[in-house]
């Protein structure tokens, strides 16, 4: 596949590129590519095995969604060091242990987006400190009854549906 591109708009956390891409069989087409730094998500889950659910204000999609605190990865940044920094600053409490549970692509289809998730327990209490644009609430909820609501649709946030259900599989 080969492909060359311009770039039709640049922002603070996205651009766009329009990319005449070649395909293998040897067809053309022109793709927009919107290009996001990446991003994290953590699954948090205490000594009760109550994981950290945020209901958060998402004016793109005009409605209360409930998610996993996460964030976008700033320039070079590990991206675990950006799951330690947002679940503090979301959450108010930091982990002691730390796992991967793999990555997964929000709309690959157009999004460049990875979000790297995290598994995170030993929790202890911190000082949240969210930023003026989000709004939201953090709720406490039983990991295997915010894993029913995700099967059931009540949850509709992939990064948060993934990252539940790979979590209570590694909990197991």
């Amino acid at each position: 596949m080969t492909k060359a591109g311009r770039r039709m708009f640049e922002g603070r956390v996205v651009s766009l590129d329009l990319e005449d891409v070649v395909l293998p069989n040897g067809a053309q087409a022109v793709f927009e590519v919107v290009r996001h730094p990446g991003g994290a998500a953590i699954v948090a889950v205490d000594v009760e095995q109550r994981v950290c659910l945020l209901n958060q204000l998402r004016p793109a999609v005009n409605r209360w969604l409930w998610e996993l605190p996460a964030g976008k990865l700033d320039g070079a940044e590990d991206p675990l060091a950006t799951a330690r920094r947002e679940l503090e600053e979301e959450s108010g409490v930091r982990a002691h242990r730390w796992q991967s549970l793999g990555e997964c692509y929000s709309s690959p289809g157009v999004f460049t987006e990875v979000v790297r998730l995290f598994l995170a327990t030993g929790l202890e209490t911190a000082t949240a400190r969210p930023e003026a644009h989000e709004i939201f609430t953090v709720a406490w909820v039983p990991l295997a009854e915010a894993c029913q609501r995700a099967l059931a649709g009540d949850i509709v946030d992939s990064k948060t549906v993934i990252g539940l259900l790979r979590a209570q599989a590694a909990l197991a």
